[in-house]
């Protein structure tokens, strides 16, 4: 059997409402040369009775596990993947039918170019278009601007086999964020590129995941902490790169905290004062989190700013499903 120019990998877990899409998606694509592995992380929905008829095409191939988790299955997914490049594709995702002609173009440019993304078209949960702002994409070495924000969209990555090779595939041992520490690992050695243009259908609004923004923050200062503190990569990034980065994550962190728990919110706050001490964003974030909320209204109705002290830096324009400085979006891996 032929090796595949791209395997597709797509990890789900009681997503059978939207598979049949994203799959679909996949089958008319312009560029044909692929397979599909989708791993079916132990789920109780309909998710293996959709996909029965997608197995009558020789190029999908399908694993049932048990219950896993997400770094375990899309890693299953990697290993059993057999093609130069491996793409993702979240089973409540759908892509757009150019994007694998136009990353396989990308890809094919240089060897030095580890990971190619795209533009994503956000739509809601029944798939209407919704208005959204997009990070400000980047490429070449991107190490510096990953460190400080995730701007990649999950599935609309392409990974190079050597990649994974020499930087290893996802952190099964941490719960949330996976794919920022992946592409801090492939970003301190390879270079990114993208797509200008929209390639994936990126589902919003299905799922309450915004309630874990304190544990994804959290998660993502380890990740941050853990890639300064191994193979030496304290070296390869600014001093005030790291500092930026770290301070808008503890403002994150404490906008996140704020109503539950002023103490806690107070705590990141001051910890983002140590970083950037001549950063405002860390002092209005002190003083919203002392003030009532109805305070907080008059301030903002005096000042003629509505969105004061709701958004600090990195913030994007969809607060619901991304949160400043949390690295990556939270309905993402």
């Amino acid at each position: 059997m032929s090796i595949p120019t791209v395997s597709v990998v797509v990890a789900t877990y009681n997503y059978g409402q939207y598979l049949a899409q994203a799959l679909d998606s996949i089958c008319a694509q312009s560029f044909t040369d692929w397979e599909a592995i989708v791993v079916d992380d132990g789920s109780t929905d309909d998710t293996q009775a959709v996909m029965e008829p997608y197995l009558n095409d020789v190029r999908f191939k399908y694993i049932r596990t048990e219950h896993v988790g997400q770094p375990v299955a899309k890693n299953t997914g990697i290993r059993v993947a057999r093609g130069i490049y491996i793409a993702f594709l979240d089973a409540d995702d759908a892509w757009l039918p150019e994007k694998l002609a136009l990353q396989v173009e990308r890809m094919d440019r240089g060897p030095a170019i580890g990971v190619v993304y795209g533009r994503r078209q956000w739509i809601d949960s029944v798939g209407r278009p919704l208005q959204r702002s997009e990070r400000v994409m980047r490429r070449g070495n991107v190490l510096p601007f990953m460190f400080r924000d995730n701007f990649v969209c999950f599935s609309s990555a392409m990974v190079r086999r050597e990649a994974f090779e020499q930087c290893g595939v996802f952190n099964e041992q941490i719960p949330l964020a996976i794919d920022y520490d992946l592409w801090l690992r492939i970003a301190a050695g390879w270079k990114f590129d993208y797509v200008d243009e929209p390639v994936v259908l990126y589902r919003t609004g299905h799922a309450n995941l915004s309630r874990r923004g304190e544990e994804r923050l959290r998660v993502a200062l380890g990740i941050m902490q853990r890639f300064l503190d191994e193979h030496g990569n304290r070296e390869v990034l600014p001093s005030s790169v790291v500092r930026q980065a770290f301070a808008a994550t503890y403002c994150s962190l404490g906008l996140v905290q704020r109503d539950r728990s002023i103490w806690r919110s107070l705590k990141s706050y001051s910890q983002a004062v140590k970083y950037q001490p001549l950063d405002l964003s860390s002092y209005r974030g002190i003083l919203a989190a002392l003030l009532p909320e109805r305070a907080r209204r008059n301030v903002r109705r005096a000042l003629g700013r509505p969105q004061a002290w709701t958004m600090v830096s990195h913030c994007t324009a969809d607060c619901t499903t991304q949160l400043p400085g949390t690295h990556a979006d939270l309905r993402d891996a």
